[in-house]
């Protein structure tokens, strides 16, 4: 009865073990972006964050300047 007990957690260990020998091989396979490429890019990310969250603001700003207005009215 022992010895099967074993057998399941011996195959779960090897395919486990195999599981991350396939990540670490996938990952060698990655081109990864230089330092001043991910810094340009968060650069982008950040400026179109900013561009949108003043377009929201805006659009915001000037449904609740209507609203006031059907409301006072």
């Amino acid at each position: 009865m022992a010895q099967a007990n074993v057998q399941p957690t011996k195959k779960k260990k090897g395919r486990i073990i195999a599981y991350f020998k396939e990540v670490k091989s996938e990952l060698k396979k990655v081109s990864w972006p230089t330092f001043g490429k991910v810094v340009a890019q968060t650069g982008v990310v950040l400026v179109v964050v900013l561009f949108f969250t003043v377009v929201l603001f805006g659009f915001d700003s000037l449904l609740a300047w209507l609203f006031k207005l059907l409301v006072n009215a």
